[in-house]
Formats: structure tokens, sequence, C-alpha cells
């Protein structure tokens, strides 16, 4: 009996293999654990390297998976200690001395000054091509190294007399340099992961981080799972075990995955469908405030006829702005004629060029194109695949487009490209007109105006012009508040009011969603910096850890709500 059964077993498995292979498949996949946290957080990463990332989304997953000598409070965004635990500042300014935590990489490795050394050499290099490696230039002898001017890095301000000492030398007193410091692009790497896996160092598995989270997986145009470092040196505050960090670029989709429960917070206004803010911003789960952060356009001044001042200016006085904040973006954003937004203590913008037709088409006369006359046909260039902020942006061109074609007589086009082609394009001066925006990194106004000295990484206009470029230089230099303000105002009117490479049209108002009565950590400050490890349940503990998808019947209040669930609109 026994063994007609077990030739009955073995025929049935030999007939049934490929089934059976299946389900014992199957059964060795369990359920990936739910998330304690779910984050939309925009547009797919482009990168996870510090040294060579310039979005905001990718900023966001920098602090949580590095740390820099100083990191970002979460309730001020001030620089408080990170990887150094205090520094020494000399009476004139310059020197900063940094003394490191006895702290570990995610592998267990010490962290040491001579990472710091590295990492900056990295970021410097001219084969590393960082955009931000000017946020470095406050450094002695680093923007020769950067430029290749200088090829010993010796020379250059930065270097470790121990593994937990690190000292600075700086060519003029830096007032920000601490929050600088804070910065991703100032994060230390491991060089050892960087010098065995080269380019694929960022890879989940070969990552080696220092900050509060480790990269678990990155599933591309799904999400990327953050898992709490053991190793992190404040690994005891840190109260998230497991995070998922969606990248989603439509408003539609991101709505619905809040609205369902399927995500507990939504970074971004824009992914918040426009034409429903009005009603969405009376949710108790709505939270508003001012920051640091400028929507505007750039001229490409490489290019004729926007190599004229007089054509830049007519085109910017040509813009009612009231009517684009009034009809399309809807959150309380404030018209702007000039580039830093209010909120930096103490500072205040001196007023570029306003709404002004008249002067519009006189100016654009001067240039030698009245009415319009021989004015090329040109294009707008912006971001606008998968709705949301990218939706905004494309009623914002056409509105422009349609401005300037009433009031000017002139003619364009309107050209949408993908998130990492449009940074490109910007990047290469291969545009006419393209629309941009930038938050401060910092909170002064040089995080604003340092942009578009002349060779900036970010500047991405082709201007440059001497007096900017020293009124920049002499900021720098300035340790009096008062006189560093009036030499801002004086390049910050020759940028908006005079020359006009770029057209300032409103300021952000932040918006996140999210349960108060859930969450707790996260607080409005004027540089949008949320870092995820403060982020924790108002209860202190835990959601009880389940397998399989969240089920929207956890998440009573959001289901009460009137608005409709929107199923993946365009």
């Amino acid at each position: 009996m026994i063994d007609a059964a077990r030739r009955l077993v073995c025929s049935v498995l030999s007939l049934q293999s490929p089934v059976l292979l299946f389900l014992l498949l199957l059964a060795g996949c369990a359920p990936q654990r739910k998330a304690d946290l779910v984050i939309i957080n925009g547009t797919e990463p482009e990168t996870l390297d510090p040294a060579i990332m310039t979005g905001q989304p990718e900023g966001r997953l920098a602090i949580a998976l590095f740390e820099g000598l100083t990191a970002n409070d979460p309730k001020t965004s001030s620089a408080i200690p990170g990887v150094a635990e205090r520094w020494d500042i000399s009476p004139d300014g310059k020197t900063y001395t940094f003394h490191l935590r006895r702290c570990q990489w995610s592998n267990g490795d010490p962290i040491t000054a001579r990472d710091f050394v590295w990492s900056w050499q990295r970021t410097l290099s001219p084969k590393t091509a960082s955009e931000y490696a000017y946020q470095l230039f406050y450094v002695n002898n680093a923007e020769e190294f950067n430029s290749g001017k200088l090829t010993d890095f010796s020379q250059v301000g930065v270097r470790a007399p121990n593994d937990h000492t690190l000292v600075v030398e700086l060519h003029d007193p830096t007032p920000f340099f601490l929050d600088l410091c804070a910065f991703p692009t100032l994060s230390p790497i491991h060089r050892g992961c960087f010098e065995r896996w080269g380019d694929d160092w960022i890879k989940a598995g070969k990552l080696v981080s220092n900050g509060p989270f480790v990269l678990d997986s990155w599933r591309i145009n799904d999400k990327i799972r953050l898992r709490r470092n053991p190793n992190y040196w404040n690994t005891a505050n840190v109260r998230l075990e497991v995070v998922d960090v969606l990248p989603v670029g439509s408003a539609a989709t991101a709505l619905n995955l809040y609205l369902t429960g399927d995500a507990d917070i939504i970074w971004d206004k824009g992914l918040i469908p426009s034409y429903l803010l009005d009603e969405l911003r009376k949710r108790p789960d709505c939270h508003t405030f001012g920051y640091l952060g400028s929507y505007f356009y750039r001229f490409n001044c490489t290019r004729k006829p926007f190599d004229d001042p007089r054509v830049r200016r007519a085109l910017t006085l040509a813009v009612d702005r009231e009517r684009i904040v009034t009809r399309i973006t809807k959150g309380g954003e404030k018209p702007a004629t000039h580039l830093t937004p209010p909120g930096i203590p103490g500072y205040e913008s001196p007023p570029g060029l306003g709404h002004d037709p008249e002067k519009a088409r006189a100016e654009l006369a001067a240039a030698g194109f009245p009415d319009g006359k021989g004015f090329p046909r040109f294009k707008i260039l912006y971001n606008a695949s998968g709705g949301g902020a990218a939706s905004v942006n494309e009623q914002v061109a056409v509105e422009i487009k349609d401005m300037w074609q009433k009031t000017l007589g002139i003619q364009c086009d309107l050209v949408n490209q993908e998130w990492k082609v449009y940074l490109n394009s910007m990047s290469n001066l291969d545009y006419d007109v393209c629309r941009a925006s930038w938050i401060g990194d910092y909170n002064d106004p040089n995080t604003f105006m340092d942009m578009f000295v002349t060779g900036g990484g970010n500047n991405r206009t082709g201007w440059s012009h001497k007096r900017y470029d020293e009124l920049i230089r002499a900021a720098g230099r300035e340790l009096d508040v008062a006189n560093r303000w009036k030499i801002f105002q004086e390049a910050e009117a020759l940028l908006c009011r005079e020359e006009s490479p770029i057209l300032p049209i409103y300021f952000y108002v932040g918006i996140n969603f999210f349960d108060g009565a859930k969450w707790e950590g996260i607080y409005p400050n004027v540089l949008d910096v949320h870092p995820i490890h403060a982020i924790r349940r108002k209860n202190g503990r835990m959601e009880e850890w389940k397998d399989g998808p969240r089920s929207s019947q956890s998440f009573p209040a959001f289901q009460s709500s009137s608005l409709p669930i929107f199923h993946f609109l365009p």
C-alpha cells in the first residue's frame, strides 16, 4: 500500500510539476510588511547621490539617508549638531573647528573626519560635475579646485588633524556656513562603498549610509522603502521602523492614495488638484504655511533676442501675476516682482518690475520690435507630465503666452518635457524661456542670489554681470547684518529690475496633508524641511504591524469626506 501510494504521488508530481512549482514559489513569498508611514513625495528621484542631486524630492530622501556636520532643526529649520557634536569658530569668523561624535556608518565602520575631506573633494572634483559644488566655494581654494585651476586638494581649506576633528578655513566670514553644513551636498558618503560599486553604489543592498535610515529597496515608479538605521547615533529617538516613499507625479493619483488611507502624508501643494484647493484648504488635515520658495521664468541670455535686457524687461512687464495666482494657483500664493521671498528676519527685497503693459510695449519698441514686428517665434519650456504641479506649470505657460501675445504682439509655442529631460535642457541652455523654481537651502538672501553669479551651477541662464558678482562677493565678506542687507538689496534690484535674466512670478505657499490627530513632529518652517526621523505617532507607539495592503476601513476620518475619489484621471 505504501509503495503504491508513493508511486501515485510521484506520478502526480511529474504530471503537475509546473503547477506545484508555482504553488511552492507562492508559499515562499510572504506578503511584505506594511510600512509605519507612507509619504507621497513627488516625482521619481533622479539620484540618491548627495553630490549630484538637485531636486526637492531627492533632498528629502538625502536627509533621511545621510547626515552632515549639522542637521536641520525640525521646528525652525536652523542648524543643530549632526555628526559634529560641537564646533569652535575663530574670532574673525573664517575658521571652523568641528568636533565629531564617535558614530558609525550603517555597516558598522567608524565615521571619521577623513570621510568629510574625501567626500568634499569628490563633490568639488570637475569629474563629478556637481551643480551644487558652489555651496563649498566659501572654503579656501575650493572654487579654484572645482574649476581645474588648482589640482592639489591639500591646498583646499579642509583638513582632518585626527579622526574626530575637522578644520575648515573659509576665505571670508560666512554667517550661514553652519546652515550650509546641513545641506545634502555637504553630506559625507562611504568611500569604500563608492569605490567598490562605482555608479551603482546608490542601489539597495549596496548603499552605505550614516543617517537615521538605510535604503531597504528602490522599485522604480513604485516606491522607495527606508528602514531605521540601528547604527545611527540617535537611533533611539527614531520611532519609525519602516517608511515607504512613493514617487507620484499625478495629483489625482496622490489624492486618491491619501483619501483612501494608502498614504499618510502628501508633502507638496503641487500634488493636489488645483481646482479642488478651495475646498481642500477647509479640511483640518490641510496645513498651510509660508516658506522660502519662488516660482519664476528663466530667459536664455545667450540666445537672441533674449540677450537684450530691454526684451527681457518687456516680457516681464507684460505679465499680470495677480491674474495667475487668482485664476490658477489658488493656494494663497503672493505675486512676486523680486526673487527673495518674505520671511528672512530683517531683510526686505526692493520691488522689481510690476505689471505695466504700456512700459512693456515701449521697452520692446526700443529693442527694435515695435508692436512685436520682427520678433522671432520662440518656445516656453516647462515640465508637465503627470499632472499636479506640472499641470499648474502648463496652465501658467498658457496664460503667459496669451499675455505676451495680446500685450506685445509676439508668438510663442509651448514645450512639455519629462522631468529629467527638462532638467538637462535647462542645464545645457537648450531653451528660449523656461519655468523654474527655487526653494531656499538656508535662511539667508544669499541662498537665492548666489545662484546667478557668473558660471554658477544653478544659474542656467547664461547671464553674467561683473557688478552683480562683486556685490555677492562683498555680501559674503560683510559681518555687519544691516550692511549685508543693503548689498543684497542692490544686487536684487540689478537682477530683477535692471537686467532681468529672470521673471519672478509668485511666492509659494507650503501645503501639507496629514492627520494632525495621529502624527506629530511635522512643523511649518521657512525652508519647508520636515525630517522623516522626527515624525512619530501621537500616542508614542508604532501602529501594530500587519501584512498585506492597508485597508481604507482603518481611516474613517478620511472616508467621511464629501470630496470625490479620483481614479487615475489624466
